[in-house]
């Protein structure tokens, strides 16, 4: 690399303090106002997965790109496990069958990639949660739609002005952000919570290690 070009970089790597400092102070205040804004909704949320689990339902999860990255990590943390030993609980991620993936989006359209799956295997009573940053995902509210015909409980992880979510989920939690990065952190940290609120709520958090 020529000496002018490595100057370039140093001098680059020398703003990034700001950057770094920048971004922590936006997650922070975001993260603060989602704590203001979201407890009555997230309380929510915790009751109806709660009912669902202890009825013998399960949490069917769904989104595009990090979102169905979330989807799966949630999923594993409900069936596996969070922070303590307990029984499983049956959650699924419809984001991970490669074969049902490419068939509908094949055959059916992108579009109906998660409402052919709740089609499936969906069942009144099951608890739908959709995640989409900006509430126009049309996969995910496709979904949605289908799971509120089959008598699924519809629920949401959104952000901005919430889009489409408002009017097909409930409770949406939307992250009072317009910030892809922000939005996503805090539905991890959500979901995270989620898992752990009801393990509690069900007696299951035991002794935490």
């Amino acid at each position: 690399m020529p000496d002018d070009a490595h100057a370039t970089l140093r001098q680059r790597l020398r703003s990034l303090d700001a950057y770094w400092a920048g971004e922590l102070d936006e997650h922070l205040a975001v993260a603060a106002e989602t704590r203001r804004a979201l407890r009555e909704d997230f309380a929510r949320l915790v009751e109806i997965c709660a009912r669902t689990f202890a009825d013998g339902h399960k949490l069917m999860i769904f989104g595009n790109g990090g979102s169905a990255a979330d989807a799966q990590h949630i999923a594993t943390e409900f069936s596996v496990r969070y922070r303590s030993e307990r029984r499983a609980l049956p959650a699924m991620a419809l984001t991970t069958e490669g074969a049902t993936l490419t068939a509908v989006g094949n055959d059916l359209g992108f579009d109906r990639v998660f409402a052919r799956q709740i089609e499936a295997f969906g069942k009144a009573g099951d608890v739908a949660l959709g995640i989409s940053t900006s509430g126009r995902s049309r996969n995910v509210l496709q979904g949605l739609s289908q799971a509120r015909s089959q008598n699924l409980i519809p629920v949401a992880l959104g952000g901005g002005d919430g889009g489409e979510l408002r009017g097909l989920a409930d409770p949406c939690l939307i992250v009072p952000s317009r910030t892809v990065a922000r939005i996503q952190e805090m539905h991890i940290a959500l979901g995270q919570m989620l898992c752990g609120a009801v393990e509690i709520a069900l007696g299951l958090a035991g002794d935490r290690p």
